[in-house]
């Protein structure tokens, strides 16, 4: 199998269909679920320390020092630890912790076996205390990167080529029961690859497996364990009417205040990156003390707690929708601006994903103009997350998925709506992008 694309210049692409027929295709998806209950294992583990590192220093740890409960200004010295800690693991081990999450969700190839000590270690301490970061860009590193090791390690010849379909696979099952759905997580990286085509299914076969082992592994774990299986989930969603006319009105304007928004926090994101680089520990704390700041200032304005600014925001988006009604919407606003600075500050400096922060505020921001006439919160809820998801990750049919598969039987009703803002919002967002270098070079 070829390592590159089909249509790449000079690339020799083989025929998709006499390659699955092959006897090393039959040994290779053997290979795959051999390895997706380990790596779908490992994932479920990674996952399960995070959540046990939030509550350990933003509950246990303050109890323990006699507070009766979390202070407001908590975070702020948590950040700044958060961002120590990170930066010398950025600073010191291979593989500069993984990639950056400022340039937005990169499929960039499963790190080397001793690459993976420091990507794990940046996102643990990045996402265990307080970063405004999502968990799946280190879980699709780390499960590629130890299926392709533990495939050199079981059949030493492998053919790069195999081996990288391997890693793929690794990747979709570390991520498979993430974002609610085994279909969702190998979509987005489906769609994240670039491929297309039969050669997308002679990769997509694989991964499908390996995604489809990796939810069971997820379900059985989170059953046995009590710790439940960290999928994207909602306990109550809204009915929501059919769309009107007033309705569609409100997807080209979500689509708008999405794309303006995004382009404003990735731009932001990406100049604060420069900085951070050029004095990385230093200025990882200065970002770790502002990301707390803000939370703070949350905390105090608004009198809600601080922890609704940190984190990915994953676990908060479904008491986000069922206690819309607790939130004013000054609130409301307030807590927008907060996170989206604070997701602007962690992306620059520290390691992790871009979804679940873009979903977080996408669904803030169509709840809080749900308050207007001619929206309801269900889907102004949608149409944020499809809007805001796609002007952060320029992944359109991904953030459609992302925002009608996870309101169930409501999703089917809101996806029109979804699409429009989608659509506007991704098209605005290309128009905004700054040209690069090489294509404003002359030719």
């Amino acid at each position: 199998m070829s390592a590159e694309p089909a249509g790449a210049p000079g690339a020799e692409t083989p025929d998709p269909l006499t390659v699955i027929r092959t006897r090393g295709y039959a040994v290779l998806l053997v290979i795959v679920a051999a390895l997706g209950v380990p790596v779908s294992a490992a994932a479920f583990g990674f996952l399960a320390l995070v959540h046990e590192l939030e509550d350990l220093t933003y509950e246990d740890l303050p109890h323990a020092l006699g507070f009766a409960s979390t202070p407001s200004w908590w975070p702020v010295p948590l950040l700044a630890v958060a961002g120590l800690l990170t930066a010398l693991t950025i600073r010191h081990l291979p593989g500069t912790g993984g990639h950056r999450p400022a340039e937005g969700f990169v499929n960039a190839g499963a790190p080397t076996a001793a690459q993976l000590p420091g990507v794990a270690l940046a996102a643990l301490t990045s996402l265990g205390l307080g970063a405004v970061l999502g968990p799946e860009a280190p879980l699709i590193a780390l499960g590629g990167g130890l299926a392709a090791y533990a495939a050199r390690l079981l059949k030493p010849g492998i053919a790069p080529s195999a081996n990288a379909v391997v890693a793929a696979a690794g990747s979709f099952a570390a991520v498979s029961a993430l974002l609610g759905s085994p279909l969702l997580g190998a979509f987005l990286l489906m769609e994240a690859s670039g491929l297309a085509g039969m050669m997308l299914g002679l990769v997509l076969v694989p991964g499908l497996l390996a995604s489809g082992i990796g939810s069971l592994i997820f379900i059985g774990l989170g059953s046995w364990t009590g710790l439940g299986t960290y999928s994207l989930t909602l306990p109550h969603v809204p009915h929501t009417p059919d769309p009107g006319i007033a309705e569609f009105g409100w997807a080209v304007v979500l689509g708008v205040a999405a794309a303006l928004a995004g382009t404003g926090v990735k731009r932001l994101s990406l100049s604060l990156q420069g900085w951070v680089e050029q004095r990385r520990v230093i200025a990882t704390v200065a970002m770790g003390l502002t990301v707390g700041v803000l939370a703070l200032l949350y905390a105090e304005s608004t009198g809600r707690n601080a922890s609704e600014v940190l984190y990915s925001g994953q676990s908060a988006l479904g008491g986000l929708l069922s206690e819309d009604a607790t939130y004013a919407v000054g609130s409301l606003l307030v807590l927008i601006v907060c996170k989206a600075l604070a997701y602007a500050a962690s992306l620059s400096a520290f390691r992790g994903g871009p979804i679940f922060p873009s979903m977080f505020l996408g669904a803030a921001g169509g709840l809080a103009l749900s308050h207007l006439p001619g929206l309801n919160a269900t889907s102004g809820f949608a149409m944020g997350i499809g809007a805001m998801c796609v002007a952060m990750l320029r992944l359109p049919m991904t953030s459609v998925l992302l925002a009608t598969l996870l309101l169930g039987s409501e999703g089917v009703t809101v996806m029109p709506l979804v699409i429009v803002s989608v659509v506007v919002s991704y098209v605005l967002v290309l128009r905004f992008e700054r040209p690069s270098a090489a294509s404003t070079a002359p030719r």
